[in-house]
């Protein structure tokens, strides 16, 4: 029989071929037929690209996620469905799935999950703690597994008596063969969490306490009406479910690679900073949910690919991670990659409201491993993973041995940093060399918090554009911040839009100071500074020439009109600074530099790409590439919008919901002043990638800036993501 266009009998995402390697499966269909229908599972669609799983996902008028769209009371989004609670809200649809969402988004909030960080901390500890004196473990038994419940149940305010009884049968039902003992238990041990859901609603009904369930029972919905058993019974299985295997899954696998990537682990290890962006990268490369399903509601086409109403459309998250048409090489694990448009977390409605809390889950396990058992090495021989990666990826075993060491001093155990956002106000914007400007920044009031030479600021810009800049002043001077900005025309707008608008008394949003570029103790250092990139090296200068270590700089610049702190630099280093303006002198040869320093000299490189390339290439053929350490801020992976940030005018947005008009200056950005009036706002990555904070439009004329909406979507004006979008009328009315 000739198969029929867009036809692909053979898929199958749950395939011994699939599971073995899920990003090459999808990869060949991709390539080959990246939308098309198979047979297996009783029939649907299948999709790979990331623009189509992204679009579907999206749509929640055209693709369903509700069972009474399948005809079937089982699971509905999963392929094939099965058996199991109601899973409230993403077995719903808008807007029936409104009300849940905002039930549970306030307990979920980045503040919200601040405020759980040392729990978090002191359930890590402990369970390192109960092997680390042994030299061995299992990562998922011992750490993987029962921290992530300990926490969500400890959370919702399960007695601990129940952590073990319930987090079990979760992990049970995806790592165990279908039809298996194990499957059976699995399935028994969720009749088992319903029974005890539905004892600890009716006790929080009774008496109140300080946990996430008296929140969610004493709650009411829009009707007034607080909500019932049943309701809470599928919102809290949710929350259990959501907050246990797949953070399980998620550090297991990242786990697994850093035993495998011995130097991303070292890397990790000297810049524990860097875990941060890393987290967005493993989520990319590992997401623990490999796919979901949607139901099609009315005849439509998906990439060309007719699709019929009822049928059924599977998304996978994994392949549209992998995608090489918005993250390049995305088979490699890049850990300074900004992989924020990753659909992990999924995207639209139904995005994983507790985003926040996994990740802090993920980095409080990952920097106890790195920080208490660094040599670990996984026996691969004893790794199991799940019988199926179709539906969720993970590892059921993963033993691993390393040097034993001493439990944890409960009086110094400390939760991993917060992410957090806080403002600073500009204190003076100054000229520092041609095209460059250098800031300084103040806390409103205290003092600004500790940072190392080589750390540098995330900056939010008045238009939503984040940037990150070097600190280049004293580590002493805890009055102030100070980071300078090469204007370039050609780039992405953001130096343009700080030149153009920033000034003496704006407020700027700031995270960090974060340091991928720390400064290791050495007895002797070279320094190679090109261009703007002289401005971590000036803080290194400082810090090394104060405790009297050996040292060299080579300043490289195209004039030395240019080249910005050269004075400053000067003073510190004397007649251990060589100055190579371009036009003078030419171009450095940096073999030559590289090859006259002793074995002893730790090599800091920071400037333009083709500069750091050569220093690289010149320490590969000298063999010294352990001793060089390079910094360098690249843009990510997406086209920002273009627009003139000057054009920016104050507006009012109206509050539907709630009936409240609050005014958005030009040099603020609509989240910002919603935020203000509405503490459990859903939001994450504010680069307008994620769709966390997508909002309906009910009037005015959105002006869109995010990389999300289609043409078509923005022409319609229905909905606008509000972290980086603005207004071209005088109001804006959103269903807040």
């Amino acid at each position: 029989m000739t198969q029929q266009p867009f036809s692909h009998q053979t898929f199958d995402h749950h395939s011994a071929e699939c599971t073995a390697d899920p990003v090459a499966y999808y990869a060949s269909y991709r390539e080959s037929c990246p939308v098309g229908r198979t047979e297996a599972h009783g029939g649907f669609v299948y999709t790979t690209r990331y623009a189509d799983v992204s679009r579907i996902a999206r749509d929640d008028d055209t693709f369903s996620s509700s069972r009474e769209a399948t005809g079937v009371d089982a699971v509905s989004i999963v392929i094939p469905s099965g058996p199991g609670l109601a899973q409230y809200p993403i077995e719903l649809d808008p807007p029936d799935a409104t009300g849940y969402r905002d039930l549970i988004n306030p307990l979920l909030t980045p503040a919200a999950v601040d405020r759980l960080r040392p729990m978090i901390a002191r359930h890590a500890a402990r369970a390192v703690d109960a092997f680390i004196e042994h030299g061995s473990a299992d990562f998922v038994r011992d750490l993987t597994n029962p921290v992530p419940a300990a926490v969500t149940l400890d959370w919702l305010g399960f007695p601990e008596a129940d952590w073990a009884p319930l987090a079990g049968p979760i992990h049970d039902i995806f790592a165990a063969p279908a039809g298996s003992e194990r499957a059976r238990r699995g399935a028994e041990g969720l009749a088992y969490m319903e029974q005890r859901i539905r004892e600890l609603i009716r006790a929080r009904r009774a008496e109140p306490a300080a946990d996430a369930v008296s929140a969610l029972v004493t709650a009411r919905g829009a009707d007034g009406e607080p909500f019932g058993e049943d309701e809470l019974v599928s919102v809290i299985g949710l929350l259990i479910a959501g907050g246990v295997d797949t953070t399980t899954s998620l550090t297991g696998s990242v786990l697994v690679h850093l035993s495998r990537n011995p130097d991303q682990r070292r890397r990790l290890i000297e810049s524990p900073d860097l875990l941060e962006r890393a987290t967005e990268e493993f989520l990319r490369a590992f997401a623990p949910s490999q796919s979901m399903a949607r139901t099609a509601r009315t005849g439509t086409e998906v990439g060309g690919c007719p699709v019929r109403a009822g049928e059924r459309v599977l998304i996978p998250w994994v392949a549209a991670n992998h995608d090489p048409a918005v993250f390049p090489e995305p088979e490699r694990v890049r850990l300074d990659r900004d992989a924020s448009r990753h659909l992990s977390f999924g995207i639209g409605s139904h995005r994983c409201a507790g985003a926040h809390l996994a990740r802090a889950m993920f980095r409080e396990m990952i920097t106890q491993v790195l920080t208490r058992l660094p040599d670990f090495q996984v026996v691969e021989d004893g790794l199991v993973g799940y019988p199926s990666s179709g539906n969720q990826k993970g590892w059921d075993a993963i033993p691993a041995t390393f040097t034993p060491g001493p439990r944890a001093s409960s009086d110094r155990i400390t939760a991993a940093p917060s992410n957090a956002a806080y403002e600073m106000t500009v204190t003076g914007a100054e000229p520092a060399a041609d095209g460059v400007l250098a800031l300084t920044m103040a806390p409103a009031d205290g003092e600004v918090p500790d940072w190392e030479p080589g750390a540098h600021l995330e900056v939010r810009l008045p238009s939503g554009r984040v940037r990150q800049y070097s600190l280049c002043g004293d580590p002493r001077d805890r009055s102030r911040y100070r980071v300078a900005v090469l204007r370039e025309p050609d780039g992405r707008g953001g130096s343009e839009e700080l030149h153009a608008l920033v000034r003496t008394g704006i407020t700027l949003g700031v995270r960090g100071p974060r340091n991928h570029f720390p400064l290791v103790d050495a007895e002797d250092y070279l320094f190679l500074a090109g261009g703007i990139g002289v401005t971590p090296i000036l803080a290194m200068v400082r810090a090394v020439s104060r405790r009297g270590a050996g040292f060299r700089v080579l300043y490289g610049g195209r004039t030395r009109a240019s080249m910005a702190f050269r004075d400053e630099l000067a003073a510190l280093a004397g007649d251990r600074l060589q100055l190579m303006p371009q036009d003078e002198a030419g171009v450095p040869d940096l073999r030559a530099v590289l090859a006259a320093t002793g074995p002893d000299t730790a090599i800091y490189c920071c400037g333009p790409t083709g500069m750091i390339a050569a220093a690289e290439r010149a320490c590969d053929e000298l063999g010294i590439r352990a001793r060089l350490h390079v910094e360098r801020f690249t843009g990510d992976d997406s086209l920002e919008v273009a627009f003139d940030p000057a054009l920016n005018t104050a507006f009012d947005v109206h509050l539907a919901r709630t009936g409240r008009t609050l005014r958005v200056p030009a040099d603020r950005r609509i989240i910002e002043v919603v935020r203000e009036a509405l503490p459990g706002l859903s939001y994450d990555c504010e680069k307008g990638y994620c769709g966390a904070c997508e909002t309906r439009v009910l009037g005015g004329e959105p002006e869109h800036r995010d990389s999300l909406l289609t043409e078509e979507e923005r022409a319609a004006g229905r909905t606008m993501m509000i972290c980086v979008g603005r207004c071209s009328s005088s109001r804006l009315v959103l269903d807040l």
